[in-house]
């Protein structure tokens, strides 16, 4: 009989994380990469994350994304952050 795998070690006290969580998180913009496609952003964490910007456009500190395994793939309105 099978049994189910044994959980891998997990990236933070929640079990996910930005790169490898499947779910999307809600993050500040606080600076640009020097090679400006990497944004540094701020979640609930306070944790800093480099995070690829491709899909959204430019950004700037002070804007709210919505940051999925690494990738911003929204802008969000301050009200939905």
């Amino acid at each position: 009989m099978l049994r189910p795998a044994e959980p891998t070690t997990r990236c933070g006290p929640e079990g996910h994380c930005i790169t490898c969580g499947d779910d999307g998180v809600a993050m500040r913009v606080t600076g640009m990469d020097a090679r400006e496609d990497l944004a540094i952003c701020v979640g609930d964490s306070g944790d800093a994350n480099e995070v690829a910007v491709d899909l959204v456009g430019p950004v700037a500190a002070g804007d709210m994304v919505l940051v999925h395994a690494g990738v911003a793939i929204a802008r969000l309105e301050e009200a939905a952050a």
